[in-house]
Order: C-alpha cells, then structure tokens, then sequence
C-alpha cells in the first residue's frame, strides 16, 4: 500500500472517531433535552401549565361596603357614597417619581399629597394599587383618561367613602374612619387596598372588624405586559353588618340644641343602661376626615379652649360636688354609722383643729336628719358622715355604683376617672389626713369623675341595679345582651336604704325648700322627677372673701364653680336617668337642674315609654 493510501487511511479513521464522538455527543444532547422535554410536559407539565395560566390572569381583591351605622329608630346616621379616585400600581411604571410628575400637570397634587403617595409606594407591594387622588370630579376624570397613553400604571376607580349625615349631632358617638397606619397592619390584606378605611374613634372604632366586612374578588385576563385585556369573573365583598346603636338622633339634636360649650349631658334608660343621648358643645363635622383634614383646621380645633374634639361626657372630669352626697349617706347606713332619724346639728360650719369648714349656708341649717340634709343640701351633716366612716368605706360605696371604674361603653378612650383612697394617698407619697375625709363627704377633693359615671350612679340609684352604659342595640339586625332590666344583677343595697335615697331626691325636686323646687317637670306631663343638685368649686375661696361678703358671679367665668344635677323619672317607677355638667355654670340649681329638668321632659315627648322598652326594640331592615 502506498503511502498516499496509507494516509487516506488514516485520515479516514480520523474522520470516523471525529464523527462518532460528535454523533455521541448530539445523541447525549438529544437524550438531555428529551428528558427535559418529558420533565417538563409530563412530569411537570401540569405545574408549569398552572404558572403559565397564572401569568395570563390577575386576581385582586375588591373592598367590600362598610357596614352601616343606625340609630335606635332605624335611622342612617353612617353610610357610605361613591367615590371616584385614581390609582397607581408601581409595577406597570418605570418610573413612579415621573408618572406622578405628569399627573400633577393633569390634575395638581400638592407636595403633601405626592409624599403620601410616594411613602404608600414603599411601604406596600408593587402590585397593589395606591391611591393617588380621592373625590375626582367628571373633568378631571376626562382629562385623566385622555391622557392615559402618558401616565403608565395609573387608573381611574370607583370606590366608596364614608358619609355622616348629622355631622357634629353624633360625632363624638359615631366616631371617624382613616386610611390604616402602619400600627393597624395586622396581616389582613384588606387593609392594603386602596380607599379601605379603619375606625378612628366612636362606635366605628369600636365595632371596625364587625363593619369592616369581607373583601371580594375580581379574576382578570392580562398580557405579557401586565395590561388589562378582559375581565373573567367578579365576586363582589360582603358589605359588614349594620350596628345598629341606643342614641335617639332627633333626641340627641333637640338637647344639643339647649346647652352651650363647656356643657355635658347623658341621658339613659335607667332599667337597663341603654344610652339615649350623649351630648356636648361644642363638637366637630367627621366628614372632614373623609378629605383629610387640612394643618389650618387642625389647629383651630387644637387653639379653641372649649377642646371641640373631647367627647366630655365620656373623657371630661369633675368634682361630683353635692350631686354623690346619696353615695356617702347609703356608706354611712352600711356602715351602721347613723340611722335615718338622727339629727346633726348644722351652725354652718364645723371646726376641725384650727380649720374651719363651711357650709354653702352661712348661717346654718339647724338640726337636720338624713332626708332633710339631702334635700337642703346641709354640707356640715355629711362632713359630720365622712368623718364617721372614712373615706375608704366612701370609695369602696362609690365603686359599687360605677364611680371611679372602667364603665362598659363602646367608646374607646372613655376615662374611669379617680376614686381615691387612703392608699392612692400614700402611692402619691402624702398620708391621708382627716380634713381630707371631711371634704370629700361632700363630693370635693380628689374626685375626678365622668358625666357618665353619674349617669350610671343615678341610674342605679332609681333602679337598684348594676346597669352599665352601652350603645349597642343590635349587630345585623340581632339583638346583643344588656337591653332588659333583668340582664343586670342587684347592688346588693337594702331596699330600705335606696327608697329614702329617692325619697330625698324627690324633697329636693318637688318639697319646699328643695334645691331644685324651680325645676320641677311641666305638670301637663303627669310625672314627677327626682334629683340631686352640686356645686364644685374650681377656685378656693378664702376667709376674706368671705368675711367681705363674697359673691361668685363677681368672679371671672373661668374661676366661677361648675354646676351639676343628677335626676331621674318618673320618681316613683324610674324610665329615664340623666346626668348634667355646666362648666362655670355657677350653680346647679340655677344652670344645670333647669337644663336637665327639659332634657327629661323632652324625652318624655319624644320616646314614650311603653311595657319592655322605648320604642321598636331592633329596627327593622332597610335597604342597603
């Protein structure tokens, strides 16, 4: 063989070992890519089919209606409007800072409005829409969609918001709503769609998971981009359930229409608790939250001294003055202290070491019992009371009718107030002294108590119950616990002892020489209230004043004393119980038992009291 054959040859068995080798190869690639292939279409291939399908839709969800809020009678006094606004969802924009730059050419954004919404964009995730802009008018919608080409990412929506339509009548009850804070971020991915609100205060505060309902869902077709192609199914939220709360709407606004700032009051249904007005001046319009309220109105509600968003009857504290004078005479008969005969004698004042203490009158009541101190107000017998028990039985008295606890009303933040003691004294780093006793036997000193806590101890006192304040009536049309008497147990009081408590506070209404005999109830009315007067001083008035012949309306207003009244009707079968503050009203038989004795008249026209209750006992459904 030649050597050119040889080298053929070789070059031959090259080619094929070359050839076997690429062929081994591309068939091992082969193997690899058709064992992918199998992987994937079979044994994976329902997976990748279901994130291929996942790719194509888009689900979100859809805030659902919040649940209304009506009053005793079925009236609306919280609902919901449309609401048109614009959203921006981060990752259909490549640029969140230009798109906003762009919409603001379109419609104005301020630079507080384009924080929020820049802060919304990195606390959430990308997908999940912000709002941008709430109550868009039908031009700026227009001009919004005609420019839809050059604001990537943003959309316009139709959502609802909050309404109240008696405004500043119930808003210290009914409360606000807001867009959740970062504190409210609980997991509930409801709370991360746009325009969801949270109860701020009130009822909506109170009941905000029962009204807060449960979100829908909306199954969109999308393409690679993101954008909407078609919608493929809709399951609208559950609007939450109606609350259905105690307050009288028309009620409510005919007593806020009688009083002026500074002044409180509670009206309640004695037998069992249910609260049917809670008024207070002066007061704000909830409706602004809706909108957000502006740094100019924050800070004229912050500068008005008259404080119009505290709800004072729920969170104002005062001195109770002679109005807890019943809660020291039913301690001193526990305590078998005195009996209801004995008699005190009253020069108008008492010496206790070199210190006097006075009563309101000067001259002196001369020798007065239980009933008769109670109904002219003596200060001197009930100093003589506190001096006999101490003030720990008085306190211990107190708590057994709701006097310086936790009441159970759906209004958070309201305050239990103070009750002191012998060892809050002592936690304050000051031993209790007897003088202090003698002071606090007549409702001064320490005490800081609400409006409502003396609603509550009147109550009690008329009906002999623990009774507590609430607001709810109904929850989706069904009634809650607590709105029959016979849902609060007994205080556990001798019936003996309550009877001449009331007894009293009918002398003090109806007898001559009462405190209030100028403010019985109109006669056309056929019933008789029962009541209680006070005066709390806020300024101490000295031996000189006194000595000079001191007149209190010679003072300035903020230095005059608060004026209170606690009462209850009908006298002898108890429907209704208030409670009235007039802050430097001076007196209580001259500002406050005038005022409480039209509220309770008012009432009395207005909810007729009928076997069982006041009027219909849960409303019946309305349309949503």
């Amino acid at each position: 063989m030649s050597r050119r054959q040889r080298e053929e040859e070789r070059a031959r068995g090259i080619f094929t070992r070359r050839a076997l080798v690429l062929g081994a190869a591309q068939m091992g690639l082969l193997g690899v890519l058709a064992h992918r292939l199998h992987r994937l279409q079979v044994e994976e291939g329902e997976r990748y089919a279901t994130l291929a399908e996942e790719n194509r839709l888009s689900a979100r969800l859809l805030a659902p209606p919040r649940g209304r809020v009506l009053d005793r009678e079925g009236r609306i006094v919280a609902a919901n409007q449309l609401n048109w606004r614009a959203l921006l969802v981060a990752e259909q924009t490549a640029d969140v800072g230009a798109t906003l730059e762009t919409f603001s050419r379109i419609v104005p954004l301020t630079e507080q409005e384009r924080a929020r919404v820049e802060r919304d964009v990195r606390r959430r995730r990308r997908f999940v829409p912000v709002v941008v802009r709430e109550f868009l008018t039908w031009e700026e919608m227009a001009r919004i969609e005609m420019n839809a080409p050059d604001l990537p990412g943003v959309s316009v929506d139709v959502g609802t918001t909050r309404i109240y339509p008696e405004a500043e009548h119930l808003a210290h009850v009914v409360g606000y709503v807001a867009p959740p804070s970062e504190r409210d971020m609980d997991g509930d991915p409801l709370l991360e769609l746009p325009g969801i609100r949270v109860g701020r205060a009130g009822v909506e505060r109170h009941h905000d998971r029962i009204l807060r309902g449960r979100a829908g869902t909306v199954q969109l077709e999308v393409n690679a981009v993101g954008r909407v192609i078609r919608e493929l199914d809709r399951r609208e939220g559950v609007q939450g359930d109606d609350v259905q709360i105690s307050i009288d709407t028309e009620l409510q606004k005919a007593v806020r229409a009688k009083i002026q700032d500074g002044t409180s009051v509670v009206l309640m249904d004695a037998r069992n608790g249910e609260v049917l007005a809670l008024g207070t001046q002066p007061s704000f319009d909830p409706n602004i939250f809706n909108s957000g309220v502006s740094a100019a109105q924050w800070r004229q509600w912050t500068a008005n001294r008259a404080t119009p968003l505290i709800n004072k009857p729920t969170n104002g504290l005062y001195a109770p003055g002679s109005t807890f004078k019943m809660v020291v005479a039913l301690a001193a008969l526990e305590a078998r202290a005195t009996t209801f005969g004995e008699r005190v004698h009253c020069p108008g004042h008492m010496d206790l070491g070199r210190t006097r203490f006075h009563c309101w009158n000067r001259y002196g009541h001369g020798g007065m019992d239980m009933r008769t101190a109670l109904k002219v107000s003596c200060d001197v017998y009930f100093y003589e009371m506190a001096k006999r028990i101490g003030i720990d039985r008085i306190a211990a008295m107190a708590r057994r009718f709701g006097l310086g606890v936790p009441l159970d009303i759906e209004l958070p933040g309201t305050k239990a107030g103070l009750m002191p003691t012998r060892e809050w004294r002592l936690g304050q780093g000051r031993p209790w002294a007897l003088g202090d006793t003698v002071v606090h036997g007549i409702g001064q000193g320490f005490y800081q108590l609400t409006p409502l806590s003396l609603a509550t101890m009147t109550a009690r006192l008329a009906t002999g119950r623990a009774v507590q304040p609430h607001l709810t009536r109904a929850i989706g049309g069904r009634p809650v616990r607590g709105i029959r008497a016979e849902d609060w147990p007994s205080l556990g009081i001798p019936a003996t002892h309550l009877r001449m408590m009331r007894e009293a506070m009918w002398a003090v209404v109806n007898e001559q020489g009462g405190t209030a005999r100028t403010s019985r109830l109109p006669s056309e009315l056929g019933v008789q209230m029962a009541g209680k007067t006070g005066t709390t001083q806020v300024r101490r008035v000295s031996r000189e004043q006194r000595e000079r012949g001191f007149r209190v309306d010679q003072l300035p207003r903020e230095w005059r004393p608060h004026a209170l009244f606690v009462g209850f009707a009908p006298h002898d079968d108890p429907v209704f119980a208030c409670a009235v503050v007039v802050e430097h009203g001076t007196s209580g038989s001259g500002a406050a038992a005038p005022l409480a004795r039209d509220v309770l008249a008012e009432a009395f026209k207005r909810l007729r009291p009928v076997p069982g209750g006041l009027g219909p006992r849960v409303a019946e459904a309305t349309p949503r």
